[in-house]
């Protein structure tokens, strides 16, 4: 914890994706699991845990979902979120100077070093394992009103 700074959260190896794995399949088999939080302002796993109970339909989303191929095979509908590199550095600044403390410098700094870099080592070539790209993220008002229509029709059937 002395060089927090030093690791790289922006990697595939960063996440327990065994502890994923096992928590995504028990709610498909429709079993409660308690996720783990993560204090990111001191850099830890809270103590404290999110009950989530299994629905008919359930939403995983994350910048490195499709890294891990035993993670990824569990998904049945993959969508990639394409979101310009200037909005999300835009949305990673105001994000980690208000949610988690940190400085302007700091967030140029890691993003420039590790974030970008990683994006394009690790993230975008995971795009082909996607079944949809929406193009432009949260902005295509047509792509969220297909993927609405497609989630109502999960929900109602």
């Amino acid at each position: 914890n002395a060089n927090i700074t030093a690791f790289n959260f922006d990697h595939p190896e960063a996440f327990d994706n065994e502890l994923l794995w096992q928590q995504l399949s028990a709610l498909k088999r429709m079993e409660p699991v308690e996720m783990p939080t993560y204090d990111f302002v001191h850099h830890r796993r809270a103590t404290e845990t999110v009950k989530v109970t299994p629905r008919k339909l359930v939403i995983f989303e994350g910048i490195m979902v499709f890294t891990n191929e035993k993670v990824r095979d569990l998904i049945d509908l993959k969508i990639f979120v394409d979101t310009p590199d200037d909005i999300r550095f835009i949305r990673r600044l105001s994000r980690d100077i208000k949610e988690r403390g940190r400085t302007v410098d700091s967030v140029i700094d890691q993003y420039l070093n590790v974030v970008r870099p990683g994006h394009y080592q690790f993230i975008e070539p995971t795009k082909r394992f996607a079944d949809i790209i929406i193009p432009e993220g949260g902005a295509n008002e047509n792509a969220l009103q297909v993927l609405v229509t497609f989630i109502n029709t999960i929900l109602n059937s």
